[in-house]
């Protein structure tokens, strides 16, 4: 260990506001240094615990452009299974946030290219334990910190509807996967719609559970208090068995209280009888808006009616509040926790992952300015709001995050199931790759409108397939209370079966675009 010089001292005496001399800054440098700093040696020789890795696996490679024509793989690999299991048979890839002992995780950036996890997630240890075949880790975009799919260092993940558009983000190599047929399923995560708004674009069904269903030990996080993560497929059967093997606790995550795994797929009868459905007015109609997904998905929520359902409309004004609040706790918690705290932060009890703790903070050293220029806007909007108002306006936004889980509460005393368009708008193209600054930051943020205020709430939220416009995609949401998950995947099940899966079966390559 190194011990602090003067020089070091004195930096923190300015950042703390501390008037000190020489001579009182010295004496305060040799009481650290002879017994302040014993701890930490003592510790700096200890082991500290890894958790178990069951299987074996090959190192992998980097597929070949021919074997990844929608760029939405980062790494093939090969790993053994329990040879039975409720996912037998199953092809799964996962997000690159998600560690897997062995192989490489990059998270969609430079700074973190080279990093080689020790550990197994714990849904990876819950999905290899079922019978799964991981088959590789998915592209995400640069540390998880854009709604559209341009971002990655990688280079572009292309919609399989439509290769010149974009997949949206941040899952978006998973969604792709998916949606093209190269896997059954695949794990996204969520911080402001990570996992819907990919699904929405590439017409697929994309899961965010309730907060702390699902553990996150073992994944990259953004701020603890959005962080979710959660299954995708083309099937709501399939979505409902992923989320039965990785719901539930492991003593090991602090998101988690008392929300167990249940049997969703007996939840899944065909019918709405007796579902009481809200149509959320406030979900409409935004001036970013798209006529053509509005009727789409009203029409869509509409047919409920035909399996059961009562469906009336609800307002919830408080909805249009959501982004704003969403926006400021996104942009200061993973300024705080990501950046700052070299991304896993402090003042939480769990598995701390100081492998990715080191890897990260020395790429941040070397090589930040690689980060993309969503990274970069994230990190000073943030520092600056936390210098300059230390944290007020993230405090504030979290407590009226309370209250806008209230109003949607109000609204699930009478509703079961709220319904409103995932994205308002489909998806949109890539940029050419002279594009500008304001051009790839406008689409890069935006998609969340109607995503983000379910990481604050914690309820569940799933994007439904259902229907489409120019070959492009449109993506129904719907939201359930907190702990039951188990009644929207029955909704969206009536649906799936009323309308026969929208895509459920994969889509073909459109001509290859200039972007691929």
């Amino acid at each position: 260990m190194r011990k602090p010089d003067l020089d070091s001292l004195k930096k923190i005496t300015t950042m703390y506001h501390l008037s000190m001399d020489d001579e009182e800054l010295k004496a305060y440098q040799e009481m650290i240094n002879e017994s302040f700093l014993e701890s930490y040696m003592h510790v700096d020789h200890m082991v500290e615990p890894d958790l178990p890795v069951n299987y074996k696996r090959t190192p992998g490679h980097r597929p070949t452009k021919e074997e990844n024509p929608l760029n939405a793989w980062y790494w093939k690999t090969e790993i053994d299974h329990a040879e039975t299991g409720k996912l037998s048979g199953k092809r799964i890839a996962l997000k690159d946030n998600i560690s897997v002992a062995g192989v490489p995780m990059m998270n969609g950036t430079k700074v973190l290219e080279g990093f080689i996890p020790q550990i197994d997630a714990t849904i990876v240890s819950r999905i290899l334990d079922e019978g799964g075949k991981i088959k590789g880790k998915a592209v995400c975009e640069s540390l998880c910190c854009d709604c559209s799919s341009f971002t990655s260092d990688t280079g572009p993940v292309l919609n399989p509807h439509n290769t010149a558009y974009s997949a949206g983000g941040s899952s978006s190599g998973s969604a792709a996967l998916v949606a093209s047929g190269d896997v059954d399923m695949a794990i996204g995560c969520d911080q402001t719609g990570s996992i819907r708004m990919p699904s929405s674009w590439c017409g697929i069904l994309g899961l965010k559970p309730s907060w702390g269903l699902v553990p996150f030990t073992g994944i990259f996080p953004v701020d603890v208090t959005l962080d979710h993560v959660g299954p995708m497929a083309r099937t709501v059967e399939d979505i409902a068995l992923l989320l039965e093997v990785i719901a539930g606790p492991d003593g090991l995550d602090p998101r988690q209280y008392d929300l167990q795994s249940k049997n969703y797929s007996q939840y899944l009868t065909g019918d709405t009888k007796g579902l009481r459905i809200g149509v959320v007015e406030e979900g409409f109609r935004w001036q970013i808006s798209e006529m053509d997904v509005d009727l789409t998905v009203r029409e869509a929520a509409e047919s409920f009616q035909q399996c059961g359902a009562t469906v009336e409309s609800v307002s919830i004004p408080m909805h249009r509040e959501g982004i704003h609040l969403s926006n400021i706790i996104n942009t200061e918690g993973s300024t705080v926790q990501m950046f700052r705290g070299n991304a896993l932060g402090t003042s939480w009890r769990g598995y701390h992952q100081t492998q990715l703790l080191d890897a990260f903070s020395s790429g941040m050293i070397a090589r930040a300015d690689d980060l993309s220029a969503a990274a970069k806007i994230t990190i000073l909007t943030g520092e600056y709001m936390q210098q300059a108002y230390h944290g007020r306006y993230y405090a504030k936004a979290q407590n009226l995050a309370r209250q806008l889980k209230k109003e949607y509460d109000k609204a699930f005393q009478k509703f079961d199931v709220l319904i409103m368009p995932t994205v308002p708008y489909k998806a949109t193209k890539l940029p050419d790759f002279d594009a500008d600054l304001k051009e790839i930051i406008d689409l890069s943020f935006g998609v969340d409108t109607n995503t983000g205020v379910f990481d604050l709430t914690g309820h569940p939220a799933l994007n439904v397939p259902c229907g489409a416009t120019n070959g492009l995609p449109i993506g129904m949401m719907l939201i359930g209370r907190v702990g039951e998950e188990e009644t929207i995947l029955r909704a969206a099940h009536a649906f799936e079966t009323m309308t026969h899966g929208i895509y459920e079966q994969p889509v073909g390559l459109n001509a290859q675009s200039k972007h691929s």
